[in-house]
């Protein structure tokens, strides 16, 4: 640590340098200073810790060097010297940056207990900011946080209107992947590692997330996100030039390099299909897990490419995704129990990846209505990983079929019970959807479709069991996130407005002051007073 030494009186200066051991301490003295000017000078141009200044000196004194100090080099101490007729101006200057003070002539003693005091204080604020530090470089940032959030709804979620996820994108600063005509590739890495140490992937789990970030930063048009029903994982979006070659190649030579050399870990990745369109990207998504699947078991590191042609990637419609959809919200199984019948067994020369393409689909679709009702528990949540390992396995259609017809029928008991309980695991379902989708252009009508309820009914069921009506819960669901959102000084206010679905950052400001009382530039400053 640091030291300058600020007196106008040389000898006094000597003094104290011959007072302790400062190496002992765990200081250096690394100048002098005649007056708080020149002490300045010198912290401009030198890492400092600590700052030793007697009380009065010509130009600048002690008390006006410790106020410059606190406003320029606030992490500097400064231990201010003074005789005992300024003893109580000094000790008022406390509030000014003055760490500590010491009456002259200073005892070794007591100069040995301020300097011990104050090296556990610089200390403990190094050990703070050292974490500070990882907690930034593990946790991303918010806007990266609902980006990746966003990503996975897009591949994995049932969306009604394809104008709403348009307008998100933008928002959220994905414009380039808005356009129809957006050609991407999926690519999915799972890391493996010895099995003589098992929590090993658990320990690098954080460090290999953000090195896939830093990596996603370093290929344009390239996005990562975690989807948390597949471990170990983390997935890739590109955006594809098809007038460029091996457009995936330099990604994956990158990813496959880094984890070996960084984190020792071995990865096998698999490369989607090119798609094109918002409309493909679940069919992108689920051909590069397929290509994952067909990976072979133990810790080395693989590449698979199997491209699924046009006749495997099975055309699994809107409408047939919304006759399934309507078979379970609707509580009939047989209704859903024939279409999969249609689905999975009507073409008899059906190619294993096809079956598994479609039946991928398929429990994505599960999943998201489990999700959609707030009803993932311990036995769906299994049935889906059951699902999924019978996918995978490639060997039994039937064992899959059986497996998402038990799913659905889970899924149908819940939604039926939702369905007869006054409302009220409705209003909680609709509830779970808003909190996640808060900042999409949610209306009654929208959630009366959606759930399958009228909307006039559903307005006064909600109010019943809310204790508010529908557009003022979503208001208060929206400011509340803004309060969370402005904690983050990377983003900008109306970065703010369109993560919580304002796309004018002046109307946002208008609501945010109505309801919490400040703009939300007087809101993130009176975070720090």
């Amino acid at each position: 640590m640091k030291v300058i030494i600020t007196d106008d009186e040389i000898q006094i200066r000597k003094g104290l340098r011959m007072k302790v051991d400062w190496e002992e301490e765990g200081f250096q003295i690394a100048g002098e200073a005649s007056n708080g000017k020149e002490a300045l000078e010198l912290l401009r141009n030198m890492e400092i810790d600590l700052v030793i200044t007697d009380m009065r000196m010509p130009i600048m004194d002690g008390i006006e060097l410790a106020k410059q100090c606190q406003q320029e080099f606030p992490t500097v101490k400064v231990i201010v010297l003074s005789g005992y007729s300024d003893f109580e101006l000094v000790r008022g200057s406390m509030k000014e940056g003055v760490k500590d003070y010491l009456l002259k002539p200073v005892a070794p003693d007591e100069l040995v207990e301020a300097l011990q005091k104050v090296r556990k204080v610089i200390e403990e604020e190094r050990r703070k900011q050292i974490e500070t530090d990882q907690m930034r470089q593990l946790v991303l940032t918010q806007l990266q946080e609902v980006q990746e959030q966003y990503l996975l709804y897009l591949v994995k979620e049932e969306w009604l209107q394809l104008n709403l996820v348009i307008e998100r994108l933008r928002q959220l600063q994905l414009e380039e992947l808005v356009n129809e005509n957006a050609v991407v590739q999926f690519i999915t890495v799972e890391i493996r590692g010895s099995f003589g140490n098992p929590n090993r992937l658990k320990e690098l789990w954080l460090p290999f997330q953000m090195l896939c970030k830093e990596i996603s930063k370093e290929h344009v048009g390239t996005y990562s996100f975690y989807d948390p029903s597949y471990a170990n994982m983390i997935h890739f979006l590109q955006r594809i030039d098809l007038r460029s070659v091996n457009n995936s190649s330099r990604l994956v030579d990158s990813l496959q390099r880094n984890v070996k050399e960084l984190l020792n870990l071995e990865t096998v990745i698999g490369i989607g299909n090119v798609v094109t369109g918002l409309a493909n990207f679940k069919t992108g998504y689920i051909s590069s897990l397929l290509a994952w699947s067909q990976s072979q078991l133990g810790s080395y590191s693989q590449v698979v490419d199997e491209a699924i042609t046009k006749e495997e990637a099975f055309e699994f419609s809107p409408d047939f995704e919304r006759k399934l959809t309507n078979a379970i919200e609707n509580a009939n199984f047989d209704a859903f129990r024939e279409n999969m019948h249609t689905l999975l067994r009507g073409n008899r020369n059906q190619s294993i990846l096809s079956f598994s393409f479609a039946a991928n689909r398929v429990l994505f679709l599960l999943g998201s209505l489990a999700r959609k009702y707030d009803i993932e528990t311990k036995d769906i949540q299994k049935t889906i990983w059951n699902c999924q390992q019978s996918i995978w396995e490639l060997n039994s259609q039937r064992k899959v079929l059986e497996h998402l017809l038990q799913l659905a029928q889970l899924i149908i008991e819940k939604v039926r019970l939702a369905r007869f309980s006054n409302g009220k695991l409705i209003v909680d379902s609709v509830r779970h959807y808003m909190d996640q989708h808060y900042a999409s252009e949610i209306s009654l009508t929208l959630l009366s479709e959606l759930f399958h309820i009228n909307s006039a009914h559903l307005s006064e069921t909600f109010k019943n069991y809310v204790g508010q009506n529908f557009s003022d819960y979503l208001v208060k669901l929206r400011m509340d996130k803004a309060r969370q959102f402005l904690r983050d000084r990377q983003l900008k206010i109306i970065d703010v407005a369109n993560l919580v679905g304002f796309s004018n950052s002046g109307y946002f400001s208008t609501v945010f002051k109505k309801h919490v009382g400040q703009t939300p530039v007087e809101f993130r400053n009176s975070l720090d007073s």
